[in-house]
């Protein structure tokens, strides 16, 4: 079994939500995680720091640490607007140039599921921004209907990643759908809208699912993890990641890339 590790960027500057009510969410969010002794004081002022500092992306500590892992990981990012992703086509421009610059694969953070004409869009937009041929996706919150990858795959992207199951790439059409394994929130807010998992209990959560995959016989583990949670005012989260990787290198899991494990697929 191979490990395939990707990141969704959510959020880039907190300026971007002044016509939403994400960051007063967030607030509250965050004050019933210290209520409830999920979080410490400390990672609370943190994040009223990150606010202050309009800093809601990690994109680049991310990527630091993926590449001295050997991690080499997927970043999804938007190219339209909705459901709380509300960054500028400019910005979102500058940030999918420098993850390609740095030399990680970069898809898109889909938007619509079901709209043929607008799901079109996002790929041509992405495709004139990256450059990129092989153009893969996964969907905002996860979103899907039973049209959803054969439109997907009408229109040429190359992958998918949007189903939540532990289960084996399969083929619709053309397209390859990688469906998700892991994914940090709903293993550290359990069944839940906010933390209520510490370390400890993360990692026994872990390990059992990275076991079952076993005995599945999956050839690829996919496991979704956050840029923003990549943060201090997030330690749960960070640490949990930062363990994860450690833990898939220890037990000699290597890292792979989805279009690689498409060639390795298709050339067997």
């Amino acid at each position: 079994m191979k490990a395939i590790v990707s990141h969704d960027v959510d959020h880039i500057t907190i300026w971007e939500h002044n016509k939403d009510l994400i960051v007063l969410k967030f607030l509250a969010r965050s004050s019933i995680e210290l209520i409830n002794k999920s979080i410490s004081i400390k990672e609370y002022l943190l994040r009223l720091k990150d606010i202050l500092n309009n800093k809601w992306q990690n994109v680049e500590e991310l990527m630091t640490f993926d590449k001295e892992n050997g991690v080499n990981s997927t970043f999804f990012v938007g190219v339209s607007n909705g459901l709380g992703l509300s960054y500028s086509l400019k910005n979102a421009q500058y940030v999918i140039k420098n993850i390609l610059k740095e030399g990680f694969d970069v898809g898109v953070h889909g938007i619509s599921y079901n709209n043929l004409d607008d799901m079109k869009k996002e790929y041509e937009v992405f495709k004139q921004i990256s450059g990129e041929e092989k153009i893969g996706i996964r969907m905002h919150y996860l979103r899907s209907d039973k049209i959803t990858l054969e439109l997907l795959s009408k229109i040429g992207y190359y992958f998918d990643s949007t189903l939540y199951e532990l289960d084996n790439p399969f083929k619709i059409g053309k397209l390859w759908e990688f469906p998700l394994c892991m994914m940090d929130g709903y293993v550290i807010n359990k069944n839940s809208r906010w933390q209520n998992q510490n370390l400890e209990q993360v990692i026994d959560t872990t390990k059992k699912m990275v076991e079952e995959a076993f005995k599945k016989n999956l050839k690829y583990f996919n496991i979704l993890f956050h840029d923003r949670y990549f943060s201090d005012s997030f330690w749960t989260w960070k640490g949990w990641y930062i363990w994860l990787i450690q833990y898939l290198k220890q037990n000699k899991i290597k890292f792979i890339t989805f279009k690689k494990a498409i060639e390795e697929m298709e050339n067997t």
